[in-house]
């Protein structure tokens, strides 16, 4: 018989710090997305350069993530949590520079490796620690942190990129995220309950197969589904301030819109984990896939403010909920032993399919002058996760667990 819910007050407690911290973290990426345009021109180069730091951030979140997920298992979440925020720090104050390697070197290493790689799949993976009744609904939330980031932080930054200019703006926000993370970090993370029952701890010594597979081999192929999904998830969010301004939409009205997309990613995401307790992970994915995939069709079927206003709320609306249906899947078939190198593995390869979306999307913008080139290979990416989505379903009716 499992033993008593591990969940109390203070594991929502710690899943608003989560958040707090997260939304924190993520601000940093954005100051380069919102940036771009006077960024590249300050740097004499084409938008691929700060589309590669943006790359290099989710890229660096995702490594991060896997050596401080090893990390905290050996000195806890919290130190680690601490030292992303004074990494987010110092990697915003070096890319201030206004220097080509010190946009990458400040972005990829400070707010992306050791910055976010410290306060994402970590963090997400301890939170899901706290959480054994309500799972999918604790990391919908928690995973929303960069949503409420891309809902708070567009119209800040455009309107102080154009007062005082990027290179103040990373400086300002830097310091004052990286005192609220080291605050919460020393105030609110704390070791996490030890469960008391239930599957997870069965499996951990008997459990060989996966979906009928060995444990490995199913994680490869949820990461690979991951990777895929997430290169059309990373187009709009990375370029759609630049998008709009192709379009004649001002670069205010364009980072408006990205808010709204994120806002309604935000939203749409606790759907989505209160969905997930019920469907299980892996419909959840499939399902916000399919929503994706008619988003992005969206992008390539307007081209109006109104029309993108619209299709950018339901693209929002579409995908919110995929990556913390990816980490529940993980937690459903996985022992929790092993959840704090699993999950970062699996956020990983997630934030690299990220990253290749933000560049590629950049690099087919510099060769063909246009993105809706690279929206379609976006949605052919799409239709393959689709695909191997699809397969693992199929071996989840017949190696459903017990």
């Amino acid at each position: 018989m499992p033993g008593a819910s591990i969940e109390t007050r203070q594991s929502w407690i710690v899943a608003i710090a989560a958040v707090t911290m997260l939304a924190l973290a993520q601000g940093g990426p954005l100051t380069v997305v919102i940036g771009l345009v006077p960024i590249a021109e300050t740097l004499g180069g084409g938008r691929s350069l700060p589309a590669m730091a943006t790359s290099l951030a989710y890229l660096g979140s995702g490594v991060g993530g896997v050596i401080c997920g090893l990390l905290a298992a050996r000195i806890g979440q919290r130190l680690v949590a601490m030292m992303g925020g004074a990494s987010v720090l110092a990697g915003l104050w070096l890319a201030s520079l206004g220097e080509g390697w010190s946009l990458l070197a400040g972005i990829g290493l400070g707010v992306g490796l050791f910055g976010n790689g410290a306060l994402f799949a970590p963090m997400v993976a301890y939170v899901s620690l706290w959480f054994d009744r309500r799972r999918g609904t604790a990391l919908a939330l928690v995973s929303s942190g960069q949503y409420v980031a891309g809902f708070l932080w567009p119209s800040v930054f455009e309107r102080t990129i154009a007062a005082f200019g990027w290179q103040a703006t990373m400086r300002t926000y830097g310091t004052i995220a990286a005192a609220v993370i080291v605050a919460l970090g020393a105030t609110v993370i704390a070791p996490a309950p030890v469960p008391t029952g239930g599957p997870s701890l069965r499996l951990a010594g008997s459990e060989r197969r996966v979906l009928g597979m060995r444990p490995n081999a199913a994680l490869a192929l949820l990461s690979a589904c991951s990777f895929l999904c997430c290169i059309p998830m990373a187009m709009p969010a990375a370029h759609l301030v630049a998008f709009c301004g192709d379009l004649g939409i001002a670069a205010s009205r364009g980072a408006a819109m990205l808010s709204v997309l994120l806002l309604a990613a935000f939203l749409s995401r606790q759907f989505w984990g209160w969905l997930s307790d019920r469907i299980g992970g892996l419909w959840t994915v499939m399902a916000g896939s399919a929503a994706q995939v008619v988003g992005m069709l969206g992008f390539l079927a307007t081209q109006d403010e109104a029309g993108l206003f619209f299709v950018a709320a339901a693209y929002g609306l579409g995908f919110g909920g995929i990556i913390p249906a990816y980490v529940l899947a993980v937690r459903q078939y996985f022992p929790a032993a092993e959840a704090a190198w699993r999950v970062p593995a699996l956020l990983f390869v997630s934030a690299s399919g990220m990253g290749a979306g933000a560049w590629l999307a950049g690099t087919i913008y510099d060769r063909v002058g246009y993105y809706a080139a690279a929206w379609w290979v976006g949605i052919a990416a799409n239709l393959v996760q689709l695909a191997l989505v699809g397969l693992l379903l199929s071996r989840q009716r017949r190696y459903a667990p017990a």
